[in-house]
């Protein structure tokens, strides 16, 4: 380990330390002293290291970085959607913010059926009701007030200077923006300002004013200054203007929860992730614990095996989520049996090296007490060694597609990612029951799954990714090609990753694997279904005692603007 981190101390003298990174010193990995911030677009990383380089800790760095996503990445980053963060602390401390978005006082079980309690298509995807009610401003509020070391408004300013004074579309913005013009110009009752006739283009410039003047009032007042004044009345009467049920009730009662980490381990390292209402803490653990008992490292990486092994534990993760999980402060999810280690092994013992099991043959676990697409990630750890890793998520691009007239934001359409109605799939595949059933004020199961990992007792890893039901076997993938398959962080980002779920009953690739492992993956009887892209990892290794203790590694292999910023 002191070799490989040697190995990248030189690459970053060679290449520069500066936040102008060029493509050949990403690959290789930033390597940094005092600080990283790695996410999905560079104004954002770069927002986020400036507030390090002031003094800020990664709390600071993370709020400045949300709300500078919320600008230059209007498909993703949001004020009008909700997310989660882990964190661990210099001393070791470690928790989870709960910032998800929630089930209006008007949601009903049944509001996504027609009379003859079948799914109404889209209902539940598109326009004014897809909406819950957003979390992330009273999220960054709730880190600032127990973390936040400089100015609040401070921490906004760099995100309102960005949307009054604009900034450059990349290609890939240009080309999303564009790519959703209908749906803009459809599920808006006003025509809003990112929908025109004539194309954007890579290295025009453009100003989202509205959303800089809800920035400012967010900046001068807090949390109020969005669930409250001026901002609650455009929410609320966009609402009116499109049949969608948020209220300025709903709005003023939303609260960030302080959770208690899901924590376990692998190989000798303290895995520390998100509790429900995410499904991805209590599933990377089952994953992991699982994969104990498989040796990955003489299958080989990605080899029909590999593969294989992993598919199976994967269907079996995700029929356990499809009953068992849910907003815990509506349902008794049995957390402690899904991961303790009889109940695994049960699970895993009919695994078969030869031969892949069928979905409908998978049920969920019996236990004693039944109890987008378009999400973002950043990973950010200071000089301190504060680290934070926060996933945040409007669902699919552009949330629910609807922009809030005169506050310049999109809502998303998390309403989604509960279940509307039990066995049916939401746009992910994902089916659910009872404990992820709608009820006012409400959570929704959630797939996104930031992480921070401890080796001897330090800060070794943190990372996350988007990708919907993808996030967690992602996040898996990554920290098993880093622990058993000794790559380092960049190889573990860029490398090709596989996906399998419950239902569906396929093996996702992405992009094009060898002809010989998919054949010998259809001879094992899986079914192949090949897309181009899985996730867009945002991950940072750290190792103690080293001149340059951080390592950043952005996902650059895939589309999208991500970047790693250091100093």
């Amino acid at each position: 380990m002191r070799k490989l981190s040697i190995l990248f101390s030189i690459a970053a003298i060679l290449y520069g330390c500066s936040s102008n990174n060029n493509t050949k010193e990403e690959r290789v990995g930033l390597a940094a002293k005092n600080g990283m911030v790695v996410s999905a677009h560079p104004l954002a990383s770069e927002v986020g290291l400036a507030t390090l380089k002031k003094g800020g800790n990664s709390f600071d760095a993370a709020i400045a970085t949300m709300y500078s996503l919320a600008v230059v990445l209007p498909k993703a980053g949001n004020i009008g959607g909700g997310g989660f963060m882990i964190y661990r602390t210099a001393s070791g401390e470690t928790g989870t913010l709960d910032f998800r978005e929630m089930a209006p006082s008007g949601s009903k079980r049944d509001m996504y059926l027609d009379e003859s309690k079948e799914v109404i298509e889209n209902k539940s995807l598109s326009g004014h009701l897809a909406a819950g009610v957003p979390g992330s401003v009273a999220g960054m509020d709730a880190i600032h007030k127990k973390f936040g070391s400089l100015p609040f408004k401070d921490l906004v300013q760099p995100s309102i200077d960005l949307a009054i004074n604009g900034f450059e579309l990349t290609k890939y913005d240009a080309d999303i923006i564009n790519r959703f013009q209908e749906d803009f110009i459809k599920h808006n009752i006003d025509t809003p300002f990112l929908f025109r006739e004539k194309e954007f283009e890579a290295g025009e410039k453009i100003k989202f004013k509205d959303l800089g003047e809800t920035l400012k009032r967010i900046r001068d007042n807090g949390r109020d200054g969005f669930y409250k004044g001026v901002t609650a009345d455009l929410i609320v009467k966009e609402m009116e203007r499109g049949g969608g049920i948020i209220s300025k009730n709903d709005l003023e009662n939303y609260k960030a929860v302080w959770r208690e980490p899901l924590t376990g381990s692998y190989r000798g390292h303290k895995i520390i992730s998100m509790p429900p209402p995410s499904s991805g803490g209590i599933a990377l653990l089952q994953l992991l614990k699982g994969s104990e008992k498989f040796d990955f490292k003489n299958y080989g990486h990605n080899s029909a095996n590999s593969i294989h092994i992993m598919t199976e534990l994967m269907r079996r993760v995700f029929a356990d989520r499809a009953t068992h999980l849910g907003d815990m402060d509506y349902y008794d999810a049995p957390i402690n049996e899904l991961l303790d280690s009889s109940y695994i092994a049960n699970r895993i013992a009919d695994i078969k090296l030869d031969k892949a099991t069928p979905s409908e043959e998978i049920k969920e676990g019996k236990v004693d007490k039944i109890e987008s697409f378009e999400t973002t990630h950043f990973s950010i750890v200071d000089k301190e060694g504060n680290a934070v890793a926060i996933t945040t998520t409007l669902n699919s691009f552009f949330g629910c597609k609807v922009m809030v007239k005169g506050a310049g934001f999109f809502l998303n359409n998390e309403m989604d990612d509960f279940s509307i109605k039990p066995g049916e799939p939401n746009q992910f595949g994902l089916v659910g029951g009872e404990a992820n059933a709608i009820e006012p004020g409400k959570r929704m199961l959630s797939s996104m799954t930031p992480t921070i990992i401890e080796k001897d007792n330090q800060l070794y890893m943190v990372l996350g990714t988007p990708g919907g039901s993808t996030i967690i076997t992602n996040v898996y993938q990554t920290i098993v090609n880093v622990i058993d398959y000794k790559m380092s962080m960049t190889q573990a980002v860029d490398t090709q990753k596989i996906h399998a779920q419950w239902l569906p009953d396929e093996i996702i690739l992405e992009r094009e694997f060898p002809e010989k492992t998919i054949q010998e993956l259809r001879t094992l009887g899986h079914k192949i279904n090949t897309i181009e892209q899985i996730g867009r990892m945002q991950a940072i290794l750290h190792f103690p005692n080293t001149e340059y203790p951080y390592l950043g590694a952005a996902d650059i292999t895939r589309t999208g603007n991500s970047k790693a910023s250091g100093y």
